[in-house]
């Protein structure tokens, strides 16, 4: 009897126990046979287009042309263009208050110059033709004095010879004669005398002779030399005239540079956009004009940093008005994508709009058509969208 009971009472633990792992193995098998499901994220739609607002410039930007800055305190005399005038490189955009007076220190630079340059050439040549003719012909009549006065005395000296020969014979003569006693000794000495003063006379002659031909040969050399000093064109001289000159040249060089300033030159070919600066009123701060070449266009288009990474370089773009200035779709291309973040230029109107966006310039080039339509539009505010795929 015990035995039985003893079974009995743990009948019902082991049909808990085989109850328990029937639920337990319908359990798993529910949960093993359940199907796998795969969970999936959503995909973004690929970026088409890139849009930003943007104004319109001439290709190479707006230059504001002033006066150069040496000229402190620059007056328009005379203002040379007119407002949407093309003007090409080069061209005369205005003449300052100071032009006359340089172009008088030029013109007085010139003149110097020219009277440099006869200077030089008189040196070059020698003295005037006609002192170095007058210097000859002195030369000259020396030459022939001298002859004539040689030829003279040598005529005087030869007659006094032959009488001083004639003399001798006959003081020899009466020599002989008064040693016979023909004739008185005074006769003799008188004859004699007479010889003497002859041989007297020659000896002079001939000395005055020598003092002629020194004297007019100095006179001659002296003429000569004279004359070869005028004539003689010295190096030295030819070299302080040629410094002369270029001095004088360096002075119109300069006095051409300072006119040059007082005319205000495009520095590039372009449309002139406005006119600061009238005639009679001083160069202020925004120039003379504003100058830009509006035969090529392009929209600069502000891009926010975050979409910058799907801007490339041949990317095309479209361009429209924000206010309805042109009614047309500009066209164009990406041609630069600028290297510097900065705050956002444009104002944007959307209030949704971020405030304090970050934005990359984009510049786009549009086309030939599209330029020509916008041209007299510059700083426009427009509206760019970039096919970025």
């Amino acid at each position: 009897m015990n035995v039985a009971v003893t079974k009995i009472r743990h009948l019902p633990l082991a049909l808990v126990a085989i109850a328990s792992f029937t639920v337990g193995g319908i359990g798993f098998s529910s949960i093993t046979d359940r199907p796998t499901e795969t969970v999936t994220s959503a995909t973004p739609a690929p970026i088409e287009t890139v849009s930003a607002l943007g104004r319109l410039e001439p290709e190479g930007e707006v230059i504001q042309v002033f006066a150069p800055t040496s000229i402190e305190g620059a007056r328009v005399e005379t203002l040379k263009v007119t407002h949407g005038q093309q003007i090409r490189k080069g061209d005369v955009i205005a003449v300052l208050d100071t032009y006359a007076r340089r172009l008088a220190a030029l013109q007085e630079a010139q003149e110097q110059v020219s009277v440099a340059q006869a200077q030089l050439s008189q040196v070059e040549a020698g003295a005037k033709l006609g002192q170095i003719q007058a210097q000859a012909r002195v030369v000259d009549r020396q030459q022939a004095e001298l002859q004539t006065e040689t030829r003279a005395q040598e005529a005087a000296i030869a007659r006094l010879e032959a009488e001083l020969q004639n003399a001798e014979l006959e003081a020899e003569r009466y020599q002989v004669l008064c040693t016979d006693g023909a004739v008185s000794a005074s006769l003799r000495d008188s004859k004699q005398l007479i010889a003497d003063t002859v041989r007297q006379q020659l000896n002079e002659a001939q000395v005055n002779l020598s003092r002629i031909q020194r004297s007019r040969q100095q006179q001659i050399f002296e003429a000569q030399a004279t004359l070869d000093q005028i004539a003689e064109v010295r190096p030295v001289d030819v070299n302080v005239a040629r410094s002369q000159v270029a001095a004088a040249q360096a002075s119109v060089a300069r006095a051409q540079a300072e006119l040059d300033l007082a005319m205000v030159r495009s520095p590039q070919a372009g449309q002139v956009l406005k006119i600061h600066t009238r005639p009679g009123e001083l160069v202020g701060d925004q120039g003379i004009i504003s100058l830009g070449q509006t035969q090529q266009m392009i929209a600069v288009a502000e891009v926010y940093e975050v979409d910058l990474s799907h801007v490339r370089v041949g990317q095309p773009a479209t361009v429209i008005s924000k206010n309805n200035a042109f009614s047309d779709v500009l066209r164009g291309e990406v041609v630069e994508v600028g290297l510097e973040i900065n705050k956002q230029d444009v104002l944007n109107t959307d209030p949704a709009a971020e405030f304090d966006a970050r934005v990359v310039e984009v510049k786009v080039r549009l086309d030939e058509a599209s330029s020509r339509q916008v041209a007299g539009l510059t700083n426009l505010s427009v509206q760019v969208s970039i096919d970025v795929n």
